[in-house]
């Protein structure tokens, strides 16, 4: 269904973070500057790298090489020009920076030791941290989430908006899972605390990272038992059911605002569009 279902074009080089290793890979490296909030440096809508990053830092983040060139995430307070999205870059740069954007946020946020509370430190080219007390190790938290593309039985999609978001603007549902959960758990429990929908059968369909800052989407398809919806008031405020062509006229007419397309949204939605 997408891209995410691929092998990554990230070599991770889980082997080849030794010193020596490092200072080879760190000439005509790609080095990305991340401020806390995930933006990234750019111009004209692609990755800027760094073009005299000088001697590398302890806190630069080794993500990998791609096609043989390697790539580092440098955390930054503030990014000086344009700045992009992670989701709004080439599909060629799209793995790494996901990866530099959780790392970048995961260590500027320099987390306390899990264990003693002191100080931690970047280790391993950043694939960890360490603790200055207990010497503990570190690593980078994932928080897995549900998104689902719901369907009443006559097969129109709910799209729904939330709160805090402009006008026009839906998606599908989603939320994260809780302690003791099952991800299809989770699926069953956010249909009906958002939008009052109990569902039938769900089914995985794939998933995505999303480093905003440090979850795992993972994506179903559900089928609901009617077409009633009773949105929650708090988190989503409004909640419709479509036909395929129904959307279509929305989306063309502007009435209808679609998540982006590099999310998983955007493709759990164009897969119910496809299928007819």
């Amino acid at each position: 269904m997408t891209r995410w279902q691929d092998p990554s074009a990230l070599n991770r080089l889980p082997l080849g973070r030794a010193d020596e290793a490092l200072a080879g890979l760190w000439e005509g490296a790609v080095v990305v500057e991340v401020d806390p909030d995930g933006a990234i440096a750019s111009a004209q809508g692609r990755p800027r790298p760094l073009s005299a990053p000088g001697q590398r830092q302890e806190s630069d983040i080794l993500l990998g090489t791609v096609g043989g060139v390697a790539w580092f995430a440098r955390s930054v307070p503030d990014v000086a020009g344009e700045t992009m999205s992670w989701r709004d870059t080439d599909p060629d740069a799209l793995d790494p920076l996901a990866a530099g954007v959780a790392l970048a946020r995961w260590h500027g946020g320099q987390p306390p030791c899990e264990v003693c509370g002191s100080a931690t430190r970047p280790d391993l080219a950043g694939a960890r941290r360490q603790c200055l007390g207990c010497g503990q190790f570190m690593f980078p938290r994932i928080d897995p989430c549900v998104i689902v593309a719901v369907t009443d039985p006559a097969d129109r999609l709910l799209l729904a908006r939330q709160a805090q978001w402009a006008p026009r603007r839906v998606s599908i549902i989603a939320g994260f899972i809780e302690a003791g959960e099952s991800a299809e758990q989770a699926v069953h429990r956010e249909a009906m605390e958002e939008v009052g929908v109990q569902l039938t059968r769900v089914s995985y369909v794939s998933s995505q990272p999303w480093p905003m800052p440090r979850s795992l989407m993972l994506g179903f398809e559900a089928r609901a038992t009617d077409g009633g919806i009773t949105v929650d008031g708090d988190e989503i405020v409004e909640g419709v059911y479509y036909t395929r062509s129904d959307l279509v006229a929305a989306v063309n007419s502007g009435d209808v605002i679609l998540p982006p397309g590099a999310s998983i949204a955007r493709s759990l939605i164009q897969r119910w569009l496809s299928s007819r």
